[in-house]
């Protein structure tokens, strides 16, 4: 049987998250996964935090605090801000606090050297004398020795998207304390990325099938691949395994090598807490195992390249991505989100003042999967106001409150020779339904949000349609009849919702008088005279609306505390 594999990238340890980052590559994971579970399939959903680096050793020292309290205190940061989204891992671990992942990582490195794809070389490597450190290449800025762009990162320009040597710079700085960094000579081992490409990994990317925007990316990649060093000078990290470092102190694993270990590591933790241990291998060693990888763009060479030449190096066994549904840049309201600059949303702020699920939806429909999109406040506006608010909310409120009052709080029946003239009514003239669960699997977000949308509005036509509340009064059978039919859409309109707003569509369903959850299987679409559920007589829960809006007042001044954090 095919299981699903889904994991996001793992957030960086050094501080928070953002929105940018939220829908980048974990909130579209989390309604994928739900998803998926609903309509009964396998699934893992693995994540935690990348917690190694000279970013982490610089933030911690700098704060003087111990490295394991550092990033132990964003790891949580950062979960709490997944769990006010509502978004739910089946493990969620660290790359430092994981039993399994230090010697998993060590494992890789074995198995590649033994296996003929790392290179040691004694080369130079930029150090800077202020701050006593070799520095790693994100900590050295300077030119793009390819389209010129003044702030490249000494790992790969985010313009252009090349890999760079911090060597190649003409201008390098060290980022820490601004000064210019020197050449020593240091040795390395290095990953033969030229003799995985030209093994394997060239015809597998050949083969698969990409999004149209990584399927660029990895071809570009590829065409320019070089050894890449996967150990670095300093004392935080995973450390080289002593049989085969032999006398090389001082040296760990890079960052970008052990951290998507790490999905493997945490996959073995969670296999480890279930007293199932070996359990993992069916995930990751497994033919029938589908490996999804949430990313945004930046981290296309590492997921699509750099991972899969990995587990191919190790031959033990593991499974290459199945899919890499890698997301464009969020912005927000016209510039990328920066707290340096003070160009950010407070996320604790926001969630004591607003709906959490009302965002997750927003950020959803405007999800970057294509192009770059953006955070606008008047669009989350119009998009609770509009969409949610008078589309989903009001056909709920206005339904059942309706049948609270004049039907003594339960649903009226449906009676037989009112079924299919209803169900022509509904499932034909007011507008077109479909499956968002399709949109879904295809990991198109914006398009299921739409669906969802226009899936509530076929509802609220055929209320305004037929007037139930004329009717009670000229055909109080018929009236039943109709509230009956809008009552059951509703339960399928939870369904639909569960994925996106889990906890709205456990409120709409309680409102029903229902028991369990809507997320217990997925709504097939609804086929006339046979997809009823009966729900007539259920007594309903306390009504109540699921969406508050928000006032021009309100946006304006979210705007203009916006305006007043910029820092230029």
């Amino acid at each position: 049987m095919t299981r699903y594999l889904v994991t996001s990238a793992l957030p960086y340890a050094n501080g928070p998250i953002h929105f940018g980052h939220v829908v980048g590559a974990y909130l579209p994971a989390d309604v994928y996964t739900r998803t998926l579970r609903m309509l009964g399939e396998e699934v893992l959903f693995v994540c935690g935090t990348d917690e190694h680096g000279v970013a982490i050793t610089i933030g911690a020292e700098g704060e003087g605090t111990p490295y394991a309290e550092y990033v132990a205190r964003w790891r949580e940061v950062i979960k709490t801000t997944f769990d006010a989204l509502h978004l739910e891992f089946d493990i969620w671990s660290g790359t430092s606090l994981c039993p399994q992942h230090a010697p998993l990582a060590q494992d890789f490195f074995r198995r590649l050297d033994r296996n003929g794809y790392l290179q040691q070389r004694s080369g130079e490597q930029l150090y800077c004398e202020h701050d006593a450190m070799f520095l790693a290449d994100r900590y050295v800025t300077g030119t793009c020795p390819s389209c010129g762009y003044a702030q490249a990162r000494g790992d790969e320009c985010p313009r252009c998207a090349r890999w760079i040597d911090p060597l190649e710079f003409t201008d390098p700085l060290c980022k820490v304390c601004g000064n210019r960094p020197v050449r020593r000579t240091t040795n390395h081992w290095y990953l033969d990325l030229p003799k995985l490409r030209d093994e394997h990994l060239a015809r597998w990317a050949r083969e698969h099938e990409w999004k149209a925007n990584v399927g660029a990316f990895v071809a570009n990649q590829l065409a320019e691949i070089e050894p890449r060093p996967i150990t670095r000078d300093m004392q935080w990290g995973v450390p080289l395994p002593a049989d085969t470092a032999g006398a090389t102190a001082g040296k760990v694993l890079y960052v970008w090598f052990d951290a998507p270990i790490g999905y493997v590591s945490f996959t073995q933790e969670w296999a480890a807490r279930q007293g199932r241990p070996d359990e993992w291998r069916r995930w990751w060693q497994s033919p029938d195992t589908r490996l999804v990888h949430f990313i945004g763009k930046d981290n296309i060479p590492f997921h699509c390249v750099v991972f899969p030449a990995m587990l191919h190096g190790v031959r033990d066994g593991y499974v290459l991505p199945w899919h890499v549904p890698a997301n464009e840049f969020y912005n927000l309201e016209g510039g990328k989100f920066s707290t340096s600059q003070g160009w950010y949303i407070p996320l604790t702020e926001f969630f004591q003042r607003y709906d959490a699920e009302s965002a997750r939806f927003y950020l959803l429909s405007s999800s970057p999967e294509t192009k770059d999109s953006e955070w606008s406040w008047k669009d989350f506006q119009s998009c609770v106001n509009a969409q949610l608010a008078d589309t989903i909310g009001n056909l709920i409120t206005r339904v059942l409150r309706f049948v609270d009052k004049h039907y003594a709080g339960a649903i009226p029946a449906c009676a037989p020779e009112f079924e299919a003239e209803l169900d022509r009514v509904l499932l034909a003239e007011c507008g077109v339904f479909s499956d968002p669960a399709e949109s879904i699997r295809a990991f198109k977000f914006r398009r299921a949000c739409e669906q969802l949308i226009e899936n509530a509005r076929v509802a609220n036509v055929f209320v305004d349609k037929l007037a139930p509340w004329s009717l009670q009064k000229s055909d109080p059978a018929k009236a039943a009849a109709v509230l009956n039919t809008c009552a059951e859409w509703i339960a399928y309109l939870a369904g639909w919702m569960a994925p996106f707003m889990p906890h709205k569509a456990q409120a709409a369903w309680t409102m029903l008088g229902l028991e369990g959850a809507p997320s217990a299987a997925w709504p097939k679409l609804p086929a006339a005279g046979a997809w009823r559920r009966g729900l007539a007589g259920r007594k309903l829960g306390q009504v109540a609306g699921l969406f508050p809006k928000l006032d021009d007042a309100t946006v304006a001044g979210e705007i203009a505390a916006l305006q007043a954090r910029k820092r230029t």
